[in-house]
Order: C-alpha cells, then structure tokens, then sequence
C-alpha cells in the first residue's frame, strides 16, 4: 500500500486564487521545457497539438517529428502550397494522416479568409477545418493568452478526481460538466501557465492508476479520497484481428512493385501491393508482423512473387526504382517491411 493522500481542505472551485498560485508556481518550478511552451505563435501550437491528439510526446520529440515538419514547413503559407507528397512524407510515422491534411486545409482558409492571420476568437477557430473545442482552446490560451476551458484526457483526469467525480468520462456531460470546471478554474492572468500545469500534473503527478498523491502540489484541494478508482470510463471497444497479404516483386531492373493508396485512411500513402489470401497460396511467405490501428490488430503477411514487368500487375501498382524510396510517403508499417525486404532479396 502506498503513502496515504494528503487530507481534503478545501474545493479548488471555491479557493480558485490559492489553487492557482499553487500549481502555477509548482508549474514554474519543475514544467518540462517543450518547444511548443515557447512560442505563442498560434501556427507552431497548432502544429505541435495536431501532432499530440494521437501521438505521445516523446514520440513527437524524441523523433525529430515537429521540428522536422516545421524544418519543411515553416508558415501557413509554405504549408498552403504543399503538394500530397510532400505532406504525407513529413507527417510519415505519425498516421491517421487525415490530421496533416487538416492543417493544410486549416492553412488554405486562414490565407483566404483570414488575410494569414489566425482569429483569436472561438466561434472562428471552430469554423477553421479540422479545429473542434479542445484545439481552439488551445489556441486561445497558448498562442492569444485568454482564459479557456481546455480539456485534455490529462486535465479530464484531474478534474475527475480533484472534484470526486464518477461519472463516465467519456460521456457528452461529463466533456461538457469538465469544460465548465475548467473555464472557472482558468487563470484569467496566466492561462497558458495554468493549462500547461494542469496538463503537467495529469502527466507526471495524477497519472492513471494509482497518482503520486503525496508529490501533488494542490493535493489539499482535492476531494477524492480512493483516486486510483477514478475516472470512469465506457467499457473499450473489443480489438479485432484482421489480416493483410501483400507481395513483394522485382522486375528484372531490380526495381520494387509498390502500390499508391486510394482509400480514406491512407491516401496519397504507397505500400507493398495487397492480394486476396488464395493469391498467396502457392507462394513463400518471408514476413510477418502485427501492428495496431484504431481498434484493430493486423497480422501483415508477406509473399515472394516472381513477376515478369507486366505480370500480375494491378491498377495503382507501379514499379519503383529503389531510389526513389526515401522520397515516397510510405505508411510506417510496410516501410519497416521494405527495409527489411530490400536486404534480404
């Protein structure tokens, strides 16, 4: 059993001032130094929150993605004129690619619209493309220092058990009960500071499962008093396992049979070509992995095919010249097979 939580003086929602200074000065103290924390340029944030809703920041950071993207596009201007191409292979690793082509659009209407200026409004953040009510809260607390009622999974958290809350946290109320709490608690001074701590603690303090209630700088206005029970969330969806067969072929020029995508999830994206399992049938297997995508788990099989230079070819497939492959967006999963392919045959 770990140290008992520190005993319950008095509600954050009616000491707001002293829970402010509380965490905004823990916040000083120890916040982790973020690139994104140093600007107020609302296109970086933008960038840097597009990257995060699906993406852990270590994984942003720790892989050269954001400053790598900001390297190619460094204004809405350059990210306006961006062919698919070039997109897809900057936002390469991160997938659901959807979100790159949201900044884009979002970049097209700010020019057209907004004269290259970013409203510092909410109802016109909302109207941009692919912006709801969290990245516009954002926006407005980081990049034009306003108060807002921005709510993360972190801050979700935090609220839940600092107000001893147990309904579900993934319902509409409880989204729209927590941006409530979380607008009266903004810092009207410091928003950018309070939102960023707020998300800090839910990060490194008032972690899922058990928090680190004795570490936590505003424990004292916390009412909860089992927070390992909290939040409560809807039963998750049931993984299901899927299967994909692709092939790999070399033309007698050496050059590799590659597909572009046409669906939804990965246009734009090139990968081995995909063929019904009786396809693959008579042919040797030389890989195999798994990987996850929303609530699937795909085993990825793949195939030794002997294809002459028009053999087997299908619509969208096309054979390229290996060195054109670091050029190419190609989704993470059958870029990691084609590197590996390549040395093996």
């Amino acid at each position: 059993m770990g140290p008992l939580k520190p005993r319950f003086v008095r509600s954050a929602l009616v000491a707001k001032e002293e829970f402010r200074n509380e965490l905004g000065t823990w916040f000083e103290r120890v916040g982790k130094d973020f690139p994104w924390r140093r600007t107020a340029d609302p296109y970086q944030i933008l960038v840097s929150e597009m990257m995060l809703q699906q993406t852990q920041v270590a994984t942003v950071l720790g892989k050269g993605y954001y400053t790598r993207f900001l390297k190619k596009f460094p204004d809405i201007a350059s990210l306006a004129r961006a062919d698919d191409e070039s997109l897809l292979k900057a936002w390469e690793g991160l997938g659901y690619y959807r979100r790159a082509r949201m900044l884009r659009e979002t970049a097209i209407t700010v020019l057209e619209k907004h004269g290259g200026l970013f409203p510092g409004d909410e109802t016109s953040l909302l109207a941009l493309p692919g912006i709801g009510p969290y990245t516009a809260s954002a926006l407005i607390a980081f990049a034009f220092g306003k108060p807002s009622a921005l709510v993360d999974g972190n801050v979700s958290r935090v609220l839940s058990r600092l107000m001893d809350d147990a309904s579900l946290i993934d319902s509409s109320e409880t989204i729209r009960k927590h941006r409530l709490w979380a607008a009266d608690l903004c810092d009207p001074i410091k928003p950018a500071r309070h939102h960023h701590a707020m998300m800090e603690l839910g990060q490194r303090v008032c972690r899922p499962g058990r928090p680190a209630c004795e570490k936590c700088p505003v424990a004292r206005f916390c009412k909860c008093s089992e927070p390992a029970d909290l939040p409560k969330k809807k039963p998750r969806a049931a993984v299901t396992s899927i299967g994909e067969n692709a092939i790999w072929a070399r033309d007698p020029e050496r050059r590799i049979l590659l597909h572009l995508e046409s669906g939804k999830r990965r246009e734009g994206l090139w990968k081995l070509p995909l063929r019904p399992v009786g396809c693959c049938s008579d042919l040797s297997q030389i890989y195999e992995a798994t990987y996850p995508i929303t609530r699937y788990r795909v085993s990825l099989k793949v195939f030794h095919a002997e294809l002459g230079n028009a053999q087997g070819v299908e619509p969208g497939d096309e054979w390229v010249n290996e060195e054109r492959l670091d050029s190419l967006p190609i989704a993470a999963p059958f870029r990691k097979a084609i590197e590996q392919l390549i040395t093996d045959f």
